[in-house]
C-alpha cells in the first residue's frame, strides 16, 4: 500500500513537471505580452471616440504623393471585447465623390478593457482630394438596448448578435478638427 502511493506521488510530481516545463517552453506567450501605452497616449494630435473605442492618429505626408495616418485604437472602459477593428482613409473631392481609398485591420482581433492596438494606412491620392475621411467599424456585443436574442422557439441555442458599429470622422487631417486637447 505504502509502496503504490509512493508511486502515485512520483507520477504526480512527474506529470507536474513536465506541464510546468512545457509552459516555460511555450513562446506564444512572451509574444503576446505587448508593450503597455498609456491611455491616454502622448505624441497624438487628433482623437475621437465613442462608447467602446477611442482613437488617437497622427497625419503626415512622407512625400508628396502619399498620405500617412498613423495611430492607436483603446478599449477603454467597456467591458466587452471590441471585436474585427477595421479602417478605411477616404480621400474625397470637391463633388463629394471618392476618388482614392485604402483600408486595414487591426492587428488585434479583439480589444478587451485597457488594451490597445497599433494602426498605419498609407494613401497615394490621385490629386483630386479636397479632404481625408476616416471611417471606422468594429463589433460589439452590447448587453443593453442593442442586444437581440435569435433562437428556434424550440430546444436550439440562444445566439446574442454581434452589432456591427460604423462611425466616420469628417476630414481627419483638419487643422481645427478632432484635436487632442
Amino acid at each position: 500500500m505504502i509502496q503504490k502511493m509512493r508511486r502515485i506521488r512520483l507520477a504526480v510530481v512527474v506529470l507536474v513537471g513536465l506541464v510546468l516545463s512545457a509552459c516555460a517552453a511555450d513562446e506564444s506567450l512572451k509574444t503576446s505580452a505587448t508593450k503597455s501605452i498609456p491611455y491616454p497616449p502622448p505624441g497624438y494630435s487628433h482623437t475621437v471616440q465613442t462608447s467602446d473605442v477611442t482613437l488617437y492618429w497622427n497625419c503626415a505626408r512622407p512625400d508628396s504623393a502619399a498620405v500617412q495616418v498613423s495611430g492607436v485604437a483603446f478599449n477603454p472602459w467597456a467591458s466587452q471585447p471590441v471585436l474585427f477593428l477595421e479602417l478605411e482613409l477616404v480621400g474625397v473631392d470637391s463633388g463629394e465623390r471618392t476618388v482614392s481609398e485604402v483600408g486595414t485591420k487591426a492587428p488585434n482581433i479583439q480589444l478587451f478593457t485597457n488594451q490597445s492596438t497599433a494602426f498605419q494606412l498609407n494613401l497615394r491620392p490621385t490629386g483630386g482630394e479636397t479632404r481625408f475621411d476616416l471611417y471606422y467599424r468594429y463589433q460589439f456585443q452590447d448587453h443593453g438596448q442593442g442586444r437581440m436574442d435569435a433562437s428556434l422557439a424550440w430546444d436550439g441555442p440562444v445566439l446574442f448578435a454581434q452589432s456591427q458599429k460604423q462611425f466616420r470622422v469628417l476630414d481627419a487631417c483638419s487643422e481645427t478638427q478632432h484635436r487632442v486637447r
